[in-house]
Formats: structure tokens, C-alpha cells, sequence
């Protein structure tokens, strides 16, 4: 069957504003909305750029903008949305466009760094033999272990596109839940310190939005409550 997508465009080296291309894919109800996208840049338009690279949700490369949610590409299928009308995918908000889907992410992957503490000498920090943990300990972090690096929760946070863009983000924040409440790490007041900057963890206001589109089902605001409440608990109750 033909299938209508509308995909946004724009490039900034020669186009003064965003237009989109209407494209018609030859698709099943089963394909993948980056199975399409191949599909577009192969037989229809070669310029068309976009990140890909396993196609099997695990690197969190192909994330885009389907109509009007962040989602990962490779995950979602024609099936999921109304392909009686048009599917418009668009890249992920928040993020400076360098070409058509593609965006600058390293804004993103700089607020994964700023949530480590600075450290002087690692070394003194290191076990004279390995540190166990318990299946429950191990527990308290799991979920967040799931993340890809996406940056779905990003571009879908209230916070960050309306409010405040220098909120440090769910994604950094989770990233610091699974160092926060993994039993084997050392410097956790060091972490949630961090977290305790201006733009950091109370910047959230719990909107959900992170939670709904997460493509690996993480629960990510939950994680976040969690940590705001160990860092009441820990550095603020005493």
C-alpha cells in the first residue's frame, strides 16, 4: 500500500527557512517508520539526511519527531499512527538543526558529563577487592541502565522547550539516579551536590512527559522523585 509521509527539510547552508517534501513509500502496516525513511533516501530522495546506525533500538541514533512525539525510528512501526493520512516526521525538538532530521546533540551529551563530580585522584577511591552487591542493591538502578542516550525525554520535557532550556535535563538526571543509587560508588553526596546546582534536578516539575515517550519504557520521572527524595533525605535533613 502507499503510504504518505511529510518530512521536514531544511538545510542551513542554503535554505533560508524549514519547508517539508511530501514523499508516497510503497509500505506494509509491519514496516518500520526507518525502514520508510531508507526507503525515501534510496529510491526518492538521496539528500535526505537522518542518524541511523544498529536499527534495533539499542544505540538511540534514528531518534526524530513522529507526528508531534519523539520516538526512535527504528522502533516505531506504520501500524502505530493514522497511515490513512499523512505521517509527518520532523526532527527532535530543542535541538539546533544541522540538516533535514539530523540535530546537534552535543548540548545533550555535555549535560551527561556535567553530572559527574570533579575528581582529584580516583585512585585513593579504588577496593583492595571487588565490591559486591546484592540483587536487590543492584534493583535500585536498573531501569535507568536501560537508557540509549536518545534524547526522546528531552526533546519531549515542558521544562527544557518552554520554560527553562538550561534545565540540565531528564536524561542527565537519570544518568546521575544510576551512580546516585548504585551501592559500589563512593562519592553519592559528591553526586547529588551536583545535581543541587541552579538549572539541576529541582528545575523538574514532574510533567510526565519524559515517562510517556521513553522507547525503552524507563520511568524516568519516578527515577528522578526518587532522587529528589534522597537528596532531602541525605544532604538536607541534617
Amino acid at each position: 500500500m502507499d503510504v504518505k509521509f511529510k518530512v521536514f527539510r531544511f538545510n542551513p547552508e542554503t535554505d533560508e527557512t524549514p519547508y517539508y517534501d511530501v514523499f508516497k513509500v510503497n509500505a506494509s502496516v509491519n514496516d518500520r517508520i526507518l525502514d520508510c525513511l531508507n526507503q525515501i533516501r534510496w529510491k526518492h530522495d538521496s539528500t535526505l539526511s537522518y542518524r541511523m546506525s544498529c536499527a534495533h533500538g539499542v544505540c538511540g541514533s534514528d531518534g526524530v519527531t513522529i507526528n508531534g512525539s519523539p520516538a526512535l525510528a527504528c522502533q516505531k512501526l506504520v501500524k502505530d499512527y493514522d497511515y490513512t493520512k499523512e505521517i509527518v516526521v520532523e526532527p527532535l525538538q530543542f535541538f539546533r538543526v544541522i540538516k533535514d532530521l539530523t540535530v546537534d546533540m552535543e548540548p545533550f551529551f555535555e549535560r551527561m558529563k556535567a553530572v559527574n563530580p570533579e575528581v582529584h585522584d580516583s585512585s585513593a577511591d579504588l577496593p583492595e577487592k571487588e565490591r559486591l552487591q546484592t540483587p536487590e542493591e543492584r534493583s535500585l538502578f536498573d531501569d535507568a541502565v536501560k537508557c540509549v542516550m536518545c534524547a526522546c525525554c528531552v526533546a519531549a520535557c515542558p521544562v527544557m522547550l518552554k520554560e527553562e532550556p538550561a534545565f540540565i535535563g531528564p536524561a542527565a538526571v537519570l544518568r546521575a539516579h544510576r551512580y546516585i543509587f548504585d551501592s559500589r560508588v563512593t562519592d553519592t553526596e559528591k553526586r547529588m551536590k551536583v545535581l543541587e546546582k541552579p538549572h539541576g534536578v529541582w528545575s523538574c516539575k514532574s510533567y510526565y512527559r519524559c515517562t510517556l515517550v521513553c522507547p525503552k519504557q524507563i520511568k524516568v520521572t519516578e527515577a528522578i522523585l526518587k532522587t529528589k527524595k534522597k537528596i532531602l533525605q541525605q544532604l538536607h535533613s541534617k
